[in-house]
């Protein structure tokens, strides 16, 4: 079995046409900072390691951060997370572009022993911690099966935009889960979670990923 880190799960995303966010991955503060010009600042940094998935908490990830700090930022990040986990094998700093506000989703596979692959949909955020709002199929799907997923949460007015928010990009959703569905069928995974997927009034964007594979 084998952790991917968020910059691997992301590639292999990316493979089945999921859009991701624009990152690289630097191993120097220098480098970051290179990284950080090309993409565009203000730009996300997390902490990329396969012995640490939650780099939250760790304080392995600082969002829209301003060129002129994305060298202090870097060594920040590294001391914090050697702090952390003294262990942990650190790959360096993943930089990747901040990416504009939408609604965020979770989509997830998971493999059962008993039944196969299980799918599941969902808002992201509190909504999947506090309200477990979700809805789950037995993988493959069809498209029509994706759109009934979506449509039945609790959540789905929010998606389809109420109170004068914009709604979310339907369409966009089914693609990544027909996509996460077809994965199933191909690759080895155990477990794989997008969250949050973030989702604007015209497609949508994997901003975190994590993978186990076989």
């Amino acid at each position: 079995m084998k952790i991917l880190t968020e910059h691997e799960a992301k590639k292999l995303l990316a493979k089945y046409g999921i859009p991701v966010t624009k990152e690289q991955l630097a191993s120097s503060a220098d480098e970051a900072l290179a990284i950080a010009l090309y993409i565009g600042a203000p730009v996300a940094m997390k902490i990329s390691s396969p012995d640490i998935p939650h780099k939250s908490d760790v304080g392995g990830v600082a969002l829209n951060v301003k060129k002129e700090f994305v060298r202090t930022t870097y060594d920040e990040i590294i001391s914090r997370a050697k702090k952390a986990v003294p262990d942990a094998s650190i790959e360096g700093i993943l930089v990747q572009q901040m990416v504009p506000p939408g609604q965020e989703v979770i989509v997830g596979l998971k493999k059962d022993p008993q039944f196969g692959y299980a799918l599941m949909f969902g808002l992201g955020g509190i909504f999947v911690e506090v309200y477990r709002d979700v809805s789950f199929r037995v993988v493959p799907i069809e498209k029509k099966d994706a759109l009934m997923m979506i449509s039945e949460i609790k959540g789905y007015p929010v998606l389809k935009g109420v109170r004068g928010r914009k709604p979310a990009d339907i369409d966009a959703i089914t693609d990544v889960l027909m996509a996460v569905s077809g994965m199933a069928e191909k690759e080895n995974i155990i477990e794989l979670d997008i969250n949050p997927l973030i989702v604007g009034e015209k497609g949508a964007v994997a901003v975190d990923a994590r993978a186990m594979v076989e």
